[in-house]
Parts: structure tokens; sequence; C-alpha cells
């Protein structure tokens, strides 16, 4: 088999995996667990596109995230929309918050890039906070309905398998960007934005496309996380929120478009774990992650894959000598 049929064939096995991993969840925890994971994985996929391909840490994405769940709180609860179209409006909303901020904030890079984003998050922040009689202010969105003609997705459990098509979907769109032309082009304006330039790419335009994508999964994911909650509140929005999504990132591991997944699973299930342990879960989480950071630098899915490398090496060596 050739090294192109060997790497297809890994990739449509990890596919396969992911997606019966994602069908068994509720099944193994409990549903309201499971759906949080399976959305704050498609989020944290949502930053590693910026930040892992496109070299832009953002504090702001937040917004996103909140911004495409409160307009979907509100489609679905002033007009009893069906949860797909008020997810599909929310992140059509999430996009349109992005394309203004986006454009502004690709012309700083590095901190000062994080630093407007986070700005302009905590300003919707401010908005949302002060529009009592639209968004119900610190008291949030309550009582959002989960509707679906044909069937009763009331339960947990039933909006978590109604609503997977889309984060799979969410998903696929994020790998088709990775691994399409513009993808290869964004890596090497990362890694060199000058000589991108040079060979005539226009580099600002790919990054605010890279942002305004990278907002829409999150405002997919959020849009999701609030009907499937029946809430949305300020904590959607708040600064704590895009930086829980860059630790989950960061501790999968940059680059990777899946360890975003893995992070946000650690992350969850060790809060979860630890809430019913200690009063101070967030103090015990945050030293085992720092833990786990500082003995993983580059992110637990790189090491993980390296790992299975080098053990692969002496096998394939040994394999050599057999059949020569």
């Amino acid at each position: 088999m050739s090294w192109l049929g060997r790497v297809r064939w890994r990739t449509v096995a990890f596919v396969v995996v992911g997606i019966a991993i994602a069908i068994a969840l509720p099944r193994v925890l409990y549903s309201a667990l499971a759906l949080r994971i399976l959305l704050w994985a498609l989020f944290a996929v949502s930053v590693d596109l910026l930040l892992g391909y496109g070299g832009m840490l953002s504090f702001g994405h937040a917004a996103f995230w909140g911004g495409g769940g409160y307009a979907a709180a509100l489609l679905a609860k002033t007009y009893e929309l069906p949860f797909p179209i008020a997810a599909l409006g929310g992140t059509l909303v999430a996009m349109a918050l992005a394309a203004p901020i986006g454009f502004l904030a690709i012309r700083r890079r590095g901190i000062y890039f994080a630093m407007v984003t986070l700005a302009f998050a905590q300003m919707l922040f401010y908005v949302v906070n002060e529009w009592r009689g639209l968004t119900g202010g610190e008291n949030g969105l309550q009582g959002v309905p989960k509707i679906l003609p044909g069937l009763n997705v009331s339960r947990t459990i039933d909006f978590y398998y109604a609503a997977l098509p889309l984060v799979l979907l969410g998903f696929f769109i994020a790998y088709r960007i990775v691994h399409s032309p513009y993808g290869h082009v964004l890596v090497s304006i990362r890694d060199n934005e000058a000589r991108a330039q040079a060979l005539g790419y226009p580099t600002q335009r790919y990054k605010l496309m890279a942002f305004v994508l990278s907002a829409a999964i999150a405002g997919l994911a959020g849009s999701l996380f609030a009907i499937g909650n029946s809430f949305a509140s300020l904590e959607l929005l708040h600064w704590t929120t895009s930086g829980s999504a860059v630790l989950m990132t960061v501790l999968g591991g940059m680059g990777t478009l899946w360890g975003g997944g893995i992070g946000a699973f650690i992350v969850l299930m060790l809060e979860d774990s630890l809430s019913s342990v200690t009063e101070a879960p967030g103090v015990v989480t945050g030293a085992i992650l720092i833990a786990i950071v500082l003995g993983f630098r580059r992110g637990l899915l790189p090491a993980v894959i390296d790992a299975v490398r080098r053990a692969d090496r002496p096998l394939k060596q040994l394999r050599g000598r057999l059949t020569g």
C-alpha cells in the first residue's frame, strides 16, 4: 500500500472512531455533560483554526460563541423556529459580528491582536448586559424552547442526537478548510507573512476570511449550546470563556485541529469530577492542567502521535529484516 493510501485509511479510521465516540458519549456519561463536551470541542476547533493554522491568538472568541448563542435563543424563543434554523441564524450573526471586528483586528499582530479582540468582546458583553429589554440582562434568556418538527427533542439526550449532524458538519467544514489550498496558504502566512505577500497572496484578505470562518464555527457551537441548555446567559460572552477555549486548544495541541476536542474532554471531565470532591475545583483543575502543559509542550495529541511513531519504528525495522 502506498504512503498516500495509508494516510487516507488512517484518516477514514480516525473519522469512524470519532463518530463512534460521539454517538456513544451520552451513553457513557450523563447527557448534559456529553452535550457540553461535544459543543466545547467544536468551539475549541474554531479557536485552533485561527490560532493553530492562522497564528492569530484571539481572546475575544466568546463574542461569537455568545453572540451566536443569544441570537439563536432569541430566534427560537420569539419566533418559535426549529432549532437548526435558529442555529443557522446564530451562525450568520456571529459572522456578521466577525467581519468588522476582524477587519480592524487583523491590522495588529501578536498580543496587540489579542487585546483588540478582547476589547471588542467586552464591548459586546456590556451591550448585552445593558440591553435588558431584549437580552434579559443579568438574568439572561430563560425558557428557550427546543423545537424540531415531527420529533420531541425536549430531553437533553434527544437534543444531543438531533444536534449531532450539525456539529459533525461543523467539524467537516473545519477539516475541509485546513486541507484545502486556502488552508495551505493560511499556514504559509502564519509561518512567514512577508514571503506569502512576496508570492502575491493578499494576506489581509486571507486572514480576514479565516477570522470570519472561525467565528462561524464558534457561532454554530454557541447557538446549539444556548438552545440545548434552554438558557443564554452573560457567561457565554465573558472573557474567561475565550480563555477556556484557548486553554483547551493549547492542551490538546495547536495546529492539530482535533486536539481541541481532546482538550475540551479533559478540562470538562476534570471540572465535573472534582466539583464533588473539593470546594475549589478550579484551583485543582488549574494545577493539573499546568502540569500537563509543562509536561507536553506541544500538547497531548502531538505527544501521543510521536509516541506511536517511536513505537512503530522498531516494528518497521523488524518487518524489513524479515521480508529482506
